[in-house]
């Protein structure tokens, strides 16, 4: 498996260059947020990192995060750690971040958001965090 290039985002990693996108959509909201990691020159195994978190895109309202690249390179070195070899073809290598391990790779604990209908509520947030949104009239309404 060859990420695409239009998709997915370079990163360099203790000098090594890799290409990281998120993982397509399942059929259940309640999947937790993956993304998979390959070597960007020549790749070999793949690194699929499920997080214990929902994808924005989930409609049942199960917390997400913002997948940045501090928190790919921390998952990319974890997985090294534990015997990932970037470089040797074969099956895709599984990781599965624990909320320690997300704080640890973030440097600090994750903010969590929680989607709601027109976006995003801060973890622990209310509907006064959406941003404002302009209200729509129907046509024959004059007022």
């Amino acid at each position: 498996m060859t990420m695409s290039r239009k998709r997915s985002r370079p990163i360099t990693v203790d000098g090594t260059d890799f290409r990281w996108q998120l993982s397509h959509r399942p059929g259940d909201d309640r999947a937790p947020l993956t993304f998979a990691v390959e070597r960007a020159e020549e790749p070999g195994s793949v690194l699929m990192v499920s997080l214990p978190c929902g994808r924005p895109d989930n409609h049942v309202g199960e917390r997400t995060i913002a997948v940045r690249p501090v928190l790919v390179a921390g998952c990319v070195r974890q997985a090294v750690e534990q015997g990932w070899d970037a470089a040797r073809r074969g099956p895709a290598f599984t990781l599965k971040v624990t909320e320690q391990e997300l704080t640890t790779h973030l440097g600090a604990p994750p903010r969590y958001l929680i989607p709601f209908l027109w976006g995003m509520i801060p973890e622990g947030g209310t509907i006064r965090d959406l941003p404002r949104a302009t209200q729509i009239w129907p046509r024959d309404d004059q007022t």
